[in-house]
């Protein structure tokens, strides 16, 4: 079993513009129930199916799967909920860590996050001067969540 640790944050300033090269990603949602999830990935010219457990603090059972590109389009076009999850993720190497910071498009424009993935629960990170607040607990910044409730419509009176 593969097990993802995670923290995840906003992004403050534009320090971090030039760290790193930038891919585009594409990614839908084919099922979520009690925080289980199966996303199909397109990053690049790669296509990935990913199941992901319910998360436990900043951890969760993680696995993921290179799939044939064209599968992973068709499943984006025909089969996942709408909107798709539309961005461009920079990987910057900083402190002997991988970040990649996620610049949101299309329903979620405007949001622009950084993750962080960990060895173990209790490690300690040297935060970039280009971190902002702490959302890893925070539901709303989950990318299933952000196709359920899109960051354009925060705000919105309903």
């Amino acid at each position: 079993m593969g097990t993802e640790i995670e923290r995840k944050f906003l992004v403050v300033g534009e320090g971090w513009r030039d760290l790193g090269e930038g891919t585009l990603y594409r990614q839908g949602y084919l099922a979520s129930r009690d925080g289980v999830t199966v996303r199909v990935r397109v990053a690049g010219e790669t296509g990935y199916l990913t199941i992901k457990g319910a998360t436990q603090g900043i951890s969760r059972a993680e696995y993921e799967y290179v799939i044939p590109l064209s599968d992973a389009t068709e499943m984006l076009d025909t089969l996942c909920d709408r909107p798709l999850i539309e961005k461009t993720r920079h990987r910057i190497y900083w402190d002997g860590l991988l970040w990649e910071v996620d610049e949101f498009m299309g329903e979620n424009q405007g949001l622009i996050l950084a993750e962080v993935e960990l060895t173990d629960t209790n490690q300690t990170i040297n935060l970039p001067t280009w971190i902002g607040q702490d959302v890893s607990d925070d539901p709303r910044y989950f990318n299933v969540s952000l196709v359920q409730y899109p960051y354009r419509m925060w705000g919105v009176a309903e």
